[in-house]
C-alpha cells in the first residue's frame, strides 16, 4: 500500500519523468514570448521617438512622459525589442539597453526550455531551484540601468 501511494504522489511522478501542469505552462509562456518577439520584428515598426511602439499593439501611450516629462521604467522596451527582432542591435541598445537584454534572453530561454523539455526535464521544477533573490536583483539592476539610460537620452 505504501508503495502504491508513493507511486501516485506528484513527486514520484516527476522522479519518473512525468511533468506536471506547471512545466507545460512555463513552456507555453516562454514559447509565446518568443512568438511575440518574432511578431514584433515582422509587424511592428519601431517608433522613431524611441518609445511608443507598444501603441501599435493597441496599448495606451506612456502617461509618465505626458504627465511628468520623464519616461517610465519600461519606456522604450517594446521599441528596443522591435529593433532587436529586426537585427538592428545597435539601435536597440541606444533606444533602451534593457530591451536589448530582454530581446536576447527570450530566444535563449525558449531554446533552453525546448531542449530541457525534449530531454524529459521539468521547466517549472528547474526554475524553482534558481536563486530568486539573485535573479530579481540582477534583472532589477539591468532594468534600472536601462531606465537611467532612457531618462538621460530624452
Amino acid at each position: 500500500m505504501d508503495e502504491l501511494q508513493a507511486r501516485s504522489a506528484p513527486e514520484g511522478d516527476r522522479a519518473r519523468g512525468r511533468r506536471g501542469a506547471e512545466h507545460w505552462v512555463v513552456l507555453a509562456l516562454v514559447l509565446a514570448a518568443f512568438l511575440v518577439e518574432i511578431w514584433l520584428g515582422v509587424n511592428a515598426t519601431p517608433d522613431a521617438r524611441g518609445y511608443g511602439t507598444h501603441e501599435q499593439l493597441g496599448l495606451a501611450p506612456c502617461r509618465a512622459i505626458d504627465w511628468f516629462g520623464v519616461p517610465c521604467p519600461g519606456c522604450g522596451v517594446t521599441t528596443s525589442v522591435a529593433h532587436a527582432a529586426r537585427f538592428d542591435l545597435a539601435q536597440s541598445f541606444l533606444v533602451q539597453p534593457f530591451g536589448l537584454f530582454v530581446a536576447a534572453v527570450i530566444p535563449l530561454v525558449a531554446m533552453w526550455a525546448l531542449v530541457l523539455s525534449w530531454r524529459g526535464g521539468d521547466c517549472a521544477a528547474t526554475l524553482s531551484r534558481l536563486s530568486t533573490r539573485w535573479l530579481l536583483c540582477s534583472v532589477g539592476a539591468l532594468a534600472l540601468f536601462g531606465w537611467i539610460w532612457k531618462w538621460s537620452r530624452l
